[in-house]
């Protein structure tokens, strides 16, 4: 899939003035500071249609983008930044919850990781809820051109055993980049495979 326009929609607090749910939707989450909005921008190919900032827990609302205007883009608020207010985070978390239980036309959201660590907690405590609930999701290990290719490769195989521990297999996952592009292409065509057989 090549994205050809990507246009910003909406940012909003509230699930219900979300866009009309008839168009897949993919969104994306991850704890602050692993690269979010630079991913989102690699995939669109825009260098500033997410707003990064040196400052983690910039997000702090459900961003929708229309891409091709066929399919919803979401950037959603970050978690797990402990220098980010209790109140604040409760906000997140309601922000959050709401729209990945309540949203029907999400289709897949891409769980964010930083490549350069090992299994985090909360990460894996999130997933365990998501599958739970019965929703799709897959990892995207980012920051992947931190690496050599041996510790990227020892890296990502060190957390799949983490999370076999407690998973039978491991949900589908991609590895990224957002300064050399690594993962854009397979990243945008498993959402053009996604999208043929979804509809709404």
């Amino acid at each position: 899939m090549k994205v050809n326009t990507a246009e910003f929609i909406i940012s909003n607090s509230e699930v219900k003035k979300c866009p009309q749910a008839n168009m897949p939707e993919y969104a994306f989450i991850g704890r602050s500071n692993v690269g979010k909005s630079s991913l989102i921008n690699m995939l669109t190919n825009h260098k500033s249609l997410a707003k990064i900032s040196g400052k983690p827990g910039k997000t702090q609302l459900i961003n929708h983008f229309l891409i091709n205007k066929e399919w919803y883009l979401v950037d959603l608020p970050g978690y797990g930044y402990a220098k980010v207010s209790k109140n604040l985070r409760s906000g997140f978390s309601k922000i959050i919850y709401s729209y990945i239980e309540s949203r029907e036309n999400l289709v897949n959201l891409f769980v964010l990781v930083d490549s350069r660590h090992d299994a985090q907690q909360i990460d894996l405590n999130f997933m365990e809820w998501l599958n739970m609930n019965g929703i799709a999701f897959s990892i995207v290990f980012t920051k992947a051109d931190k690496l050599t290719k041996k510790k990227l490769a020892d890296n990502i195989e060190t957390y799949k055993k983490q999370m076999l521990v407690r998973w039978e297999e491991m949900p589908p996952y991609f590895i990224t980049s957002s300064s050399s592009g690594m993962g854009q292409e397979e990243i945008l065509n498993f959402i053009e495979e996604t999208n043929k057989i979804v509809s709404f």
